[in-house]
């Protein structure tokens, strides 16, 4: 078999390619955002535990092999097309020739992917005409993917008993921390902004934790607002920038008081389902129809906070 292999030339780059679109009066182009260039992803194992020096564990291979599924091989493209036009390439036999399918399912049967101790490195890139750079490494990746055994991260593969092997991605690995520091900037942001009014911050504490807030003073709930921003700035974030924060954080003092009471998740008031959750009970003291409930319930709270 041979390998199509163009990664030693290209650059990382993306191109604009035109595409034409036929109407019924005339044709247009439009131009579309193309990446091309090489990209290594890693397959990696799971480090098993053993008795074994690790010297020796380190030496061993450890194969990703085929696997049935319903009584077929498993292939590495769902879409025939695809599997048509990258292993007629490979094959000694075009997919017109009768064995064709039996060439296919050899394939996928007896292919075999080594991963040793440093993981094995695929060349994934595409050439600027959208074909693989190594068709083999593509190929091998694309098996990977749909394997039952390989996990998308490391955090997915050390969930599951069952998982033996993780893909890693550079690329992805970077996009999905700079998420997380996005978030986390936004987050501090949010923060400042908050410490500037103090019944803000006591309404996001409210709604975050289960604390009293209202036996706290204004640097304790300041202290405590941070070390929550930044144990999790994403749920900080979300409760920092909710629109019905206010809200939100008048029916958990209701509830505090004993003015209003949650039953699972439902907000009763009295013998009266007040929302079936937080968000349904928000919605209902929102609404103008309601403000007599919602000034009654002020006032039994001022009542039992005194």
């Amino acid at each position: 078999m041979t390998t199509k292999s163009k990664m030693e030339t290209a650059p990382e780059a993306a191109a604009e390619k035109e595409v034409e679109t036929t109407t019924s009066k005339k044709s247009t182009f439009t131009k579309i955002s193309v990446d091309f260039g090489t990209k290594k992803i890693y397959i990696r194992r799971k480090e098993i535990a053993s008795h074994l020096p690790k010297e020796i564990r380190a030496e061993a291979v450890v194969k990703l092999s085929s696997v049935f599924v319903n009584r077929q091989p498993l292939r590495g493209f769902s879409d025939t097309d695809l599997e048509v036009k990258y292993l007629s390439t490979l094959l000694d036999v075009g997919p017109e020739d009768r064995e064709w399918s039996r060439y296919v399912r050899r394939f996928w049967a007896e292919l075999r992917i080594p991963i040793g101790f440093a993981g094995m490195e695929l060349e994934v890139g595409k050439d600027q005409e959208g074909e693989p750079l190594n068709l083999m490494d593509f190929i091998k990746y694309n098996f990977a993917k749909r394997h039952p055994l390989v996990a998308d991260s490391i955090e997915e593969m050390q969930k599951s008993s069952l998982m033996r092997f993780y893909i890693q991605d550079p690329n992805k690995d970077d996009k999905t921390k700079n998420n997380a520091v996005q978030v986390a900037k936004r987050a501090d942001r949010e923060f400042i902004k908050a410490s500037d009014d103090n019944v803000r911050m006591k309404n996001i504490l409210r709604v975050i934790s289960n604390v009293k807030v209202d036996t706290l003073d204004s640097e304790q709930i300041e202290n405590m607002l941070f070390d929550l921003k930044q144990k999790s700035p994403a749920k900080f974030l979300k409760f920092a920038t909710d629109e019905n924060l206010d809200v939100r954080a008048e029916i958990s003092s209701f509830i505090e008081s004993g003015v209003l009471h949650q039953i699972g998740n439902a907000i009763v008031n009295v013998d009266e389902t007040l929302g079936e959750d937080m968000d349904d009970a928000i919605r209902v003291l929102k609404s103008p129809k309601r403000s007599g409930v919602l000034n009654t319930l002020r006032l039994r709270h001022k009542e039992l906070s005194n």
